[in-house]
């Protein structure tokens, strides 16, 4: 049987599998779903149109599901949807999506959300990122596997954030940030690429060549952007690990972040 603190508030149409613990003063909508394994800490609101994974630790006070604020927004029944294996941690807020965009907001998988981080409406949000405290996503915005914000990092609406791409502490981004790139200071440039990062992730001597020379070409050579992929789209051919780097730059909509 779930084992629900007796002062805690579970509606009767939520869908909470046997295994789910739920803490003291917690409160969960009649639209939920929640997966196997799952922890809900005290005072824990999950509310709206939510599905939530298996393995998922919501610490105390965190609020998931909640409205868009979004002043377009008009009670429409839009969706939240969690993976696996997620912590995310106290006060943390996530937003449903809205009929604007496709009416979801999403997390991946394994993803380590720290205190009074805000994820906001229609984002979409990969597997194995790290979000520090109080780091900010505005609507709209998508942020690949293994990123990770420092804190107090700031993502305006609409950006993209690639796969393995750090933003230092306090970045203000308004522009996208390819995979691999190291973004950080006041105002926010390009700093290198994600070295450290890429090394933990088994990434190979050769790729991180690779890497190092596609972020020059685009960053550090003075070229215009369309000069640097015309070199970069036969390099991509022959080394794969640049294909996420090169296709992210084809389709930003925003412009990229150089500095």
């Amino acid at each position: 049987m779930t084992d629900i603190h007796p002062n805690a508030v579970v509606d009767k149409n939520a869908e909470l599998h046997e295994t789910v613990e739920v803490g003291p003063f917690a409160v969960i909508g009649p639209h939920v779903k929640i997966g196997a394994d799952s922890k809900v800490g005290a005072h824990v609101v999950i509310q709206g149109h939510c599905e939530i994974g298996t393995n998922n630790k919501f610490m105390p006070f965190s609020s998931i599901g909640g409205s868009p604020q979004d002043k377009k927004y008009r009670d429409e029944p839009t969706r939240l949807e969690i993976g696996n294996g997620n912590t995310i941690h106290e006060y943390v807020t996530i937003s449903r999506g809205t009929i604007q965009d496709e009416g979801l907001t999403s997390v991946g998988d394994d993803n380590w959300i720290m205190a009074y981080a805000h994820i906001a409406h229609d984002v979409r949000l990969g597997s194995h990122t790290v979000l520090a405290n109080t780091a900010t996503i505005a609507g709209h915005v998508h942020i690949g596997d293994h990123a990770i914000l420092g804190g107090f990092a700031k993502i305006h609406q609409f950006c993209k954030i690639g796969e393995h791409a750090f933003l230092g502490m306090d970045a203000t981004v308004g522009q996208d940030i390819p995979p691999y790139v190291l973004a950080g200071g006041v105002p926010v440039a390009p700093r290198g690429i994600n070295s450290e990062g890429l090394k933990r992730r088994g990434f190979d001597a050769e790729q991180m060549r690779a890497i190092k020379q596609a972020y020059r070409l685009v960053y550090r050579k003075g070229l215009k952007l369309q000069e640097a992929m015309d070199t970069l789209q036969p390099l991509a051919a022959e080394n794969p690990v640049l294909i996420p780097f090169v296709e992210f730059i084809e389709n930003s909509d925003r412009g990229l972040l150089r500095g």
